[in-house]
This record gives C-alpha cells, structure tokens and sequence, in this order.
C-alpha cells in the first residue's frame, strides 16, 4: 500500500513579476457557492485563505485550494527517485514531494521565465533542478528513468487538452516508472460524454 503523503499549502509571499501575480485570496464564509466558484477557478472551495497564481490575461491559473490538492494526490504519492514535473506553478506538487525521503531528484520544466522567477528561489533544496523550456521540446538526458512524471501545464479543465497529454505520455511512455496528467480522466470522461451527444 502506497502512503498518503500531504500535500501542504503554498508558503509564497504575494509577488509579481511580468504578467504573473501571486496572489493570497480569503474566501469569507457566509458567501455562496456561486461566489467561491468564481473565486477560484470556477470549482467550489470552502471558507479559508488561499494562495493562487494569476496571470493579468487568463486569469487565475493554478490555486491551493482542496480541490487542486486533491488532482494532484496520486502523482505525490507514488513519486519516487527522479521524478519529473512538467509545470512548475506555485510549486505546490513540488513542495510535496519534497518531503519525502524517497525523491531523490526533481526535474521540473516551466515554459515562463517569469513563474520561474517569481517561485523557483523558494526552492533551495539541492534535490530540485529547474529547467526553462516547453514540455513537448524539453529532452531528458540518456538512460534517465523517472520514477513519477506529472504533466501540470493547462489552465482549464478542458478536452482540448486531450491530444497534447496524450503526445506528453507517449513521450515519456518508455521512460517512466508512472505517469499523469492534471485532470486528464476528468477530461477524458467529458470526451466520452461529448460523444455520446454527437
């Protein structure tokens, strides 16, 4: 049986860099549903205080609420050895599985040179290598074998998402122990449930 392992909330200051912003969010209680929803990503999230990312165009991108702990569960609890993240963020899967013994190495790739400048100096521990560049042109070293590949680099949970984490674990289908996408089976099942309208 695998550990659970938590996955603790983000400890970043608020900051800004480019079009990034980090940002802490206090969702009252007393308000309703609808108003938490749109305060964090359109999913419900109960009364507490939060830290999100958000960009100045999409809007919020990542967040620390229970609901994205949750998507991100199983990546921290089998991740082991090497691992790889293909998404940096508010570094909230990176966090996690820093705390166990078990990770030897994390190689995390970000596309924007901001959100690595704005969250990559909270992490000092000499296990983390942060790599800016895409996920799909990023080339791992030869003869590296990951135990755990997370893929996280989609705002929304959306089935246009679909073709490019397939491509994603294809690519590393051969070179990893597990993988995963953020929300793929969620988006898989509005895949299936799209078809059966059509």
């Amino acid at each position: 049986m695998i550990p659970r392992v938590a996955i603790p909330p983000v400890a970043i200051p608020p900051a800004a860099r480019g079009p990034w912003r980090i940002e802490t969010v206090e969702v009252p209680s007393g308000i309703s549903v609808g108003a938490m929803r749109l305060a964090m990503q359109g999913r419900w999230c109960p009364p507490g205080t939060y830290t999100r990312l958000v960009h100045a165009v999409r809007g919020t991108v990542m967040s620390d609420t229970p609901a994205e702990m949750a998507d991100h569960a199983m990546f921290v609890r089998v991740a082991r050895g090497h691992c790889l993240i293909n998404g940096l963020g508010l570094g909230m899967c990176l966090s996690a599985i820093l705390q166990k013994p078990e990770v030897t190495a994390v190689t995390v790739v970000e596309i924007d040179a901001d959100v690595i400048a704005l969250v990559g100096p909270h992490f000092t521990d000499s296990r983390v290598a942060i790599v800016h560049s895409a996920a799909m042109d990023f080339k791992p070293p030869r003869g590296i074998r990951y135990g755990a590949v997370w893929h996280d680099i989609w705002d929304t949970i959306c089935t246009d998402n679909l073709p490019e984490m397939h491509a994603l674990h294809r690519k590393y289908g051969r070179r990893a122990a597990w993988q995963g996408s953020w929300c793929r089976e969620r988006c898989e099942q509005e895949r299936r449930s799209e078809q059966r309208y059509w």
